[in-house]
């Protein structure tokens, strides 16, 4: 069993009944807050895609790089970022994190090139990636069982309530000039500060270093169970960030003005943000591997709604179905693999999952553009072609997650 500080003890966070999230804790605190910035990566620029490309004088595809390169860097560095959280702290790395967010996103306000604006991002997806890790990873130290889903879910629930409102900043800001929405990237500072007074440092043993640790550790997550929930966070986010965050806005821009792009996507961020928030509910009655197959189904036809939609109203029942998608995969996903690791080795195994996620969300919008302009598919059969991915996916999570992964589960918890 992982330690827990006595601050946690008095919160009652070890609880495996307590499903409420304990809104006094400042870990949940900070991590809620930092939490709350990640959307100012993608959806606040995703709805000015079209007026970035309109002002550098570019392609969709040289566009889609402003998402994709934010996560480029991240995929290769997250396991040594989550090996530096495990050596030298949490703490240290958060406050890291978000100062060089902050001054890096407001400083592509002032980018004089396309090219100088993607260096920018690149470095900047560092920073978000020390954010990610630290945040989950702060989550699956303190709390335990059905409290972790909750808090994991309340996590993913602010995540997609700023995600519901950045877009529609974003394409407001973007209507006033394009570099305008890079400014809120300044909100990372006060924010770094709160975490550098308030964050207690969770306990840690140093009693390994060096070659050992990192023998133990790649141990500890490189197993089945493990690889196949960075799958289910890979397919996850190259679906989300493909479809909703790269080919519907290009879809929608022929009839739509920016910041109605970005209603668009408030309505699909906010169902998961209703579904996040019952995570811990819904954990008391299903295994985390179900609510993986249910998430996926919710994809399936969400997808193949988007494909069908005629007009306005059938988008937006499509991405309310995908939102919920969202919500039921994300918690469930760090909350599993949380399970199945101790707290020596956490950041590391949650900084693999951040690069299996990054890679989703970077190959996506490079995929949909690419296939959609480049290779002249268009848009309309990547949405069918995703709902196929998708029920194919539920259908493994069907027969294998709640199958092999439970079996897995309950050897280590008898362990």
């Amino acid at each position: 069993m992982e330690r827990r500080t006595e601050s946690d003890r008095r919160t009652g966070s070890t609880s495996e009944r307590n499903e409420a999230v304990p809104w006094r804790s400042r870990t949940v605190q900070i991590v809620l807050t930092s939490t709350a910035l990640a959307p100012l990566g993608v959806p606040l620029i995703s709805p000015a895609l079209p007026v970035f490309r309109d002002a550098f004088g570019i392609t969709d595809a040289q566009a889609s790089l402003l998402v994709s390169t934010y996560f480029l860097v991240g995929i290769v560095l997250s396991p040594f970022i989550g090996i530096l959280a495990d050596r030298v702290g949490r703490k240290r790395v958060l406050v890291g994190g978000l100062i060089a967010f902050g001054v890096l996103g407001g400083a592509m306000a002032v980018a004089p090139t396309f090219e100088a604006l993607l260096a920018l991002r690149v470095a900047q997806g560092t920073a978000a990636a020390a954010i990610f890790i630290t945040t989950v990873t702060l989550v699956g130290d303190a709390f335990d069982g059905v409290q972790r889903n909750a808090v994991l879910g309340a996590n993913v629930a602010v995540l997609s309530a700023t995600a519901a409102l950045f877009p529609v900043v974003g394409g407001a800001l973007a209507g006033i000039a394009w570099n305008a929405p890079f400014l809120a990237y300044l909100a990372a500072l006060p924010i770094a500060a709160f975490a550098q007074v308030a964050l207690e440092e969770p306990e840690r043993t140093d009693d390994k270093g060096g070659i050992a640790y990192l023998a133990d550790a790649a141990r500890t997550v490189l197993t089945p169970a493990l690889a196949a929930l960075f799958g289910v966070a890979f397919l996850t986010e190259f679906l989300l960030f493909g479809v909703v965050f790269t080919a519907m806005p290009f879809v929608l821009a022929t009839t739509l003005a920016p910041v109605l792009i970005g209603a668009v996507i408030l309505v699909s961020e906010t169902a998961s943000m209703v579904v996040a928030l019952s995570s811990g509910r819904l954990a008391r009655y299903l295994s985390n591997e179900w609510l993986i197959a249910a998430g996926f189904a919710c994809y399936a036809v969400g997808f193949a709604a988007a494909w069908a939609a005629a007009g306005l109203v059938g988008t937006i029942v499509a991405v309310l179905v995908v939102g919920a998608g969202v919500g039921l995969l994300m918690p469930v996903v760090d909350a599993a693999v949380s399970d199945r690791v101790t707290t020596e080795y956490l950041a590391g195994a949650m900084s693999l999952r951040n690069s299996t996620t990054f890679l989703g969300r970077t190959a996506g919008p490079v995929a949909f553009a690419g296939l959609a302009i480049t290779a002249g598919v268009g848009y309309d059969p990547l949405l069918l072609a995703s709902s196929i991915v998708a029920v194919a996916a539920t259908g493994v999570a069907v027969v294998a997650g709640p199958v092999r992964l439970a079996r897995v589960g309950a050897r280590s918890t008898s362990a």
